[in-house]
């Protein structure tokens, strides 16, 4: 799974602009308007964008932060429900980003 790293303005230039706007404009997430240069989400693209990112700050962000406070020798011991119910969202998760095209 490919890591995002924060790019500084000098290094995010107009054609990595042009590369994200290309899968945006590909994954039906955006459209541009007419014949200009500026683009426009569309409502299932927005729909997509808000879900991904209500799951990452509401369930993933907390569910990781449970995850990681156990000790790891307790993480070898007999799974605790919750563990498995975890796992459970991971591997649907990982669904989820396969279907939108945005898991490697």
């Amino acid at each position: 799974m490919r890591t995002h790293q924060a790019k500084s303005p000098s290094q995010y230039g107009p054609r990595h602009a042009a590369y994200d706007l290309k899968k945006l404009r590909g994954k039906d997430i955006v459209r541009r308007i007419g014949h200009t240069r500026r683009y426009e989400p569309l409502p299932t693209g927005l729909r997509a964008m808000t879900a991904l990112l209500v799951l990452r700050d509401k369930a993933i962000k907390t569910l990781a932060r449970c995850g990681s406070a156990t000790p790891p020798e307790a993480r070898t011991a007999q799974p605790k429900t919750i563990d498995l119910h975890y796992a459970a969202i991971q591997t649907a998760m990982r669904g989820v980003f396969h279907e939108l095209g945005l898991a490697a």
